[in-house]
C-alpha cells in the first residue's frame, strides 16, 4: 500500500539493555523527538525521560511470562498515533530484530500504509559479553553463535535442540531462567557434554547486573535470578573466559 503523504511514521526503536549511555545515537534521537512513544516494561526510566514535553507516553508491558497488552492491540495503538500524523516511537528493550516482533510489527504498518524505520540496539548478549570480558566467538572454540529463547508449551521445552549440540557453537538464551532446569536436560539429552561451562546473567548490560557461572548440569541452580530482572543464559566454552568464571584451582566457581 502506498504512503499518504498526510500520516506521521513509525520508528521501531531498539534501546539497548538499559543504560543510556548504550544507546545508539540514532535512538537517542528517535526518542528525544518523539511525539508518542510506546515502550516495554524492560525501558529504564532515564531513557524514558528523554522524551519531550508533551509526548504521549504509553507503557506496553511486553515482558516474558507476565501480563501484558496484546500485540493486535499494540498494533493497532500504533496505527491510530500515526494515523494522526505523529512521530511515533516503538521503543523495546535490546534490539528490535531479536526476538522483538519487529516482522509483525513492520508488516502491519506497512499493510496500513504508514512508513516505518527501525533502528538498531545493542541485544542483551552483547553486552553481557563486553560487561563480563567474554566473547561470543573466539578462535579454536566457538564459531558461531546461536540466538535462541527458552519457550515453553504446556509447561515443557517447545523447542528440538538437538542443533545445539555443537561444542563449536554458543548458544545465548534468551528469557531462559524459569525454564533453566529443563534447558540443562534438553541439552545434555541432545548431546552436549554437562561439564560445558555456562553463565546465567542477570539485567545484562545495566548497573545491577550479576554474572553467575557453572556448569551445563548445573543450570537450574544458575538461573535463579535474584532481583527479578531478566535472566540471560550462554552455553559454550567461552563462558569460561567470563570474568570471575574459573576459580585457582581451575573449576568453575559459583559466585555469590
Amino acid at each position: 500500500m502506498p504512503h499518504d503523504a498526510s500520516l506521521g511514521q513509525v520508528l521501531l526503536v531498539g534501546a539497548g539493555p538499559g543504560p543510556v549511555d548504550l544507546m545508539t545515537v540514532r535512538a537517542l534521537r528517535a526518542v528525544e523527538s518523539a511525539q508518542a512513544l510506546l515502550y516495554d516494561a524492560l525501558v529504564g526510566e532515564e531513557i524514558i525521560g528523554l522524551a519531550p514535553p508533551g509526548c504521549i507516553r504509553i507503557q506496553t508491558g511486553k515482558r516474558a511470562g507476565r501480563t501484558s497488552m496484546k500485540q493486535a492491540t499494540i498494533n493497532r495503538l500504533m496505527l491510530r498515533l500515526a494515523r494522526r500524523g505523529l512521530r511515533v516511537v516503538r521503543l523495546k528493550g535490546g534490539d528490535p530484530s531479536i526476538f522483538g516482533r519487529v516482522g509483525e510489527e513492520r508488516a502491519f504498518l506497512l499493510g496500513h500504509g504508514i512508513p516505518v524505520e527501525i533502528v538498531p540496539g545493542v541485544t542483551a548478549a552483547c553486552a553481557a559479553a563486553a560487561q563480563f570480558g567474554f566473547p561470543l566467538t573466539h578462535r579454536g572454540q566457538a564459531r558461531r553463535v546461536v540466538f535462541t529463547t527458552a519457550r515453553l508449551e504446556a509447561g515443557r521445552l517447545a523447542d528440538d535442540w538437538r542443533a545445539a549440540a555443537d561444542p563449536e557453537a554458543t548458544l545465548a538464551i534468551y528469557m531462559g531462567g524459569t525454564a533453566a532446569g529443563d534447558l540443562s536436560r534438553a541439552l545434555i539429552a541432545a548431546g552436549r557434554s554437562p561439564s560445558t561451562p555456562a553463565l546465567a546473567v542477570e539485567s545484562a548490560g545495566g548497573p545491577n547486573a550479576r554474572v553467575t557461572p557453572g556448569r551445563l548440569d548445573e543450570l537450574g541452580d544458575l538461573a535463579v535470578s535474584r532481583y527479578g530482572g531478566p535472566v540471560l543464559i550462554v552455553v559454550g566454552d567461552v563462558a569460561a573466559l567470563a570474568d570471575g568464571a574459573v576459580a585457582e584451582d581451575g573449576d568453575l566457581a559459583l559466585l555469590a
